[in-house]
């Protein structure tokens, strides 16, 4: 049964030891593979890492390809597990939320990658399921969805992040209960709303309308104007190369001193690792606080941004 995503998370059982031998190389949506830096940082480790999920029934990684290798390098010949159970197109729907939530950050294309084949595995999922799971917004999602099955078949259901199937057509939904009251006129609202497949309010909404005469669909407001296409959100180094480029920002001093800080106080996600291991204990809080009073103050100041951007 198709549902929402599970929050991730490893397998119930406790975890248990596992020759290395017996497993499998995980289908991972890293589209590059592993990250031969990241498994020499996991190898030298002297602590013990997390146990690995597994799908049960193929034995195949799901989450911790990077720890596998990293204890093979160490000359281990077994490791912690936990498993997983369920199909195989579930299996990677995980391994991209595990992917998401911890360890070695996966880049946009290996996300994007990822929605396009959960869409296609997954389909009555919702964009905003699948954007919580992959890490991505909604929009993109979106996005996503059209260019990949612009020319399938389209299912008129999404499931939620709540787990409730929606028509994407909430009409469909209304003229089925207009039907099952037409065909049983004494039918309680519970009965009309599990027979057309529409919550309480709706099948009571229909009722109400139709014992006034009127249509059992609600009016739908005028559409607004398309709203000029945007470009696809680009990564921070792309998006401050242009920048750069701009001579409105670059030929003034304003201009230069605002491309100076964003060069020199932005920072990509792959990069905090290193970051993190080059602070000291002792000095951990004091950098934990710069870092986020310093995200505190460019936030204001994005909101200061967007704020005169809607203004005008």
């Amino acid at each position: 049964m198709i549902r929402a995503p599970d929050s991730p998370a490893g397998g119930r059982d406790a975890p248990c030891l596992i020759q290395l031998a017996s497993l499998r190389p995980a289908d991972s949506p890293r589209l590059s593979g592993e990250d031969a830096d990241h498994l020499i940082r996991l190898a030298g480790l002297e602590t013990a890492l997390p146990p690995i999920l597994v799908h049960r029934q193929t034995m195949r990684v799901i989450d911790g390809m990077h720890r596998v290798r990293a204890a093979a390098m160490r000359g281990q010949d077994t490791i912690e597990v936990r498993f997983f159970d369920g199909s195989e197109a579930d299996a990677f729907l995980r391994a991209v939320q595990e992917n998401v939530a911890h360890g070695l950050p996966l880049s946009l294309a290996d996300r994007k990658a990822a929605a396009e084949r959960i869409i296609a595995s997954h389909p009555m999922l919702s964009d905003r399921a699948i954007a919580a799971c992959a890490g991505l917004a909604a929009k993109t999602v979106g996005a996503v969805r059209r260019r990949s099955t612009a020319e399938s078949p389209q299912s008129n259901e999404r499931l939620g992040v709540d787990g409730r199937l929606r028509p994407l057509d909430g009409g469909e939904g209304r003229r089925r209960a207009s039907e099952v009251i037409a065909a049983n006129p004494d039918a309680s609202i519970r009965e009309i709303a599990r027979a057309a497949g529409v919550s309480l309010g709706t099948a009571h909404d229909v009722r109400h309308r139709l014992l006034r005469g009127a249509d059992p669909e609600r009016p739908r407001p005028p559409r607004a104007a398309p709203a000029p296409p945007r470009p696809e959100p680009k990564d921070s180094p792309s998006i401050l190369q242009t920048l750069r480029k701009d001579p409105s920002l670059r030929l003034t001093d304003p201009g230069r001193e605002l491309l100076r800080l964003l060069h020199s106080r932005s920072i990509a996600v792959g990069d905090w690792q290193d970051l993190v291991d080059a602070v000291p204990a002792h000095c951990a809080d004091s950098v934990a606080q710069l870092a986020r009073d310093c995200a505190e103050a460019w936030g204001q100041f994005a909101t200061e941004l967007q704020r005169r951007e809607n203004s005008g």
